[in-house]
């Protein structure tokens, strides 16, 4: 059976007074499943909660049977854990530091060793530059080497942070490719401020803001859902701030020197705005809106 993760009402509040956290409850099963929100949002926050590096001030985590927040050593046999930043010891080769993190996994005879490290490089696209030095991989080669080193020990649970950030498109295909595949027997929790990054990979989302869950959904439906309310027209800089004060606009953008703006609407604002498609994108933004 599935392992799912059950989150209910996780509070943190840092000694600065500021809620990272505040009654933050999601069920998340097998699968790829996207945190969005801005950063400051409180998905870091969250990520090392459930990666066991910070405790919250209030609420229950579980992974299957397992009590994350008081079982940290039983999470972090099926953890894979890829932070924001990570350190790499820039003048090791990608086989020798993964060979020497596999033996600090327990993987103790030498040709067992030998095959997890290769199977693990081949996975990750590395194996054909394994005797490079970590120093000279571009920024997606890294990305690559950290969930190398994440799926050591065949983890149940895998967490990236801000994965893509940084990335050239081709890099973070290939990256985002390499996560879909992951996502097929595990619990795979993607956290980005980047929406085409829950767009393309996750049957499910939730939209944190300020500590809070604004929502909570299936990319896919959550669009279907605002068919036929988002409408868009393009208009000098000069009309904007009237139609911000009319209408509940979603987003402007920058095109030949006017603006398009998208607004979301029940029916035809006026018959200057035409109907367009709805994007995840248009969902993220009423979501961080709140209700009007």
């Amino acid at each position: 059976m599935p392992v799912e993760l059950r989150i209910s009402g996780l509070s943190k509040v840092y000694p600065n007074g500021v809620r990272a956290l505040q009654d933050v409850t999601l069920t998340i099963g097998a699968g790829m499943f996207g945190l969005l929100g801005p950063n400051g949002a409180g998905k870091s926050t969250l990520m090392r909660i459930l990666a066991t590096l910070q405790e919250p001030d209030a609420g229950d985590v579980r992974f299957g049977e397992i009590d994350v927040v008081r079982q940290k050593d039983a999470v972090r046999e099926t953890l894979g854990y890829l932070p924001q930043d990570f350190g790499l010891h820039r003048d090791m080769t990608a086989e020798k530091l993964l060979d020497h993190f596999a033996t600090l996994e327990g993987i103790v005879d030498r040709a067992e060793r030998r095959a997890t490290v290769e199977a693990l490089l081949r996975q990750t696209n590395l194996w054909d530059v394994r005797r490079q030095k970590l120093g000279g991989y571009s920024g997606g080669m890294r990305q690559r080497f950290g969930i190398a080193l994440a799926l050591l020990g065949n983890p149940k649970l895998l967490i990236v942070d801000e994965p893509t950030a940084g990335l050239d498109p081709a890099e973070r295909v290939r990256f985002l490719n390499l996560l879909s595949e992951l996502g097929e027997n595990s619990v795979v929790i993607l956290s980005t401020h980047i929406v085409e990054d829950v767009s393309e990979l996750c049957t499910r989302m939730a939209i944190i803001d300020k500590g809070r869950i604004l929502l909570e959904a299936e990319p896919l439906r959550a669009v279907a859902e605002m068919e036929g309310t988002v409408w868009e027209r393009v208009v000098s800089k000069e009309e904007l701030p009237a139609i911000e004060r009319e209408h509940r606009v979603l987003s402007t953008k920058l095109l030949s020197g006017r603006t398009a703006v998208r607004v979301h609407s029940a029916s035809q604002p006026s018959p200057a705005f035409h109907p367009v498609e709805p994007q995840l994108h248009d969902v993220y933004f009423r979501a961080m809106q709140g209700p009007r």
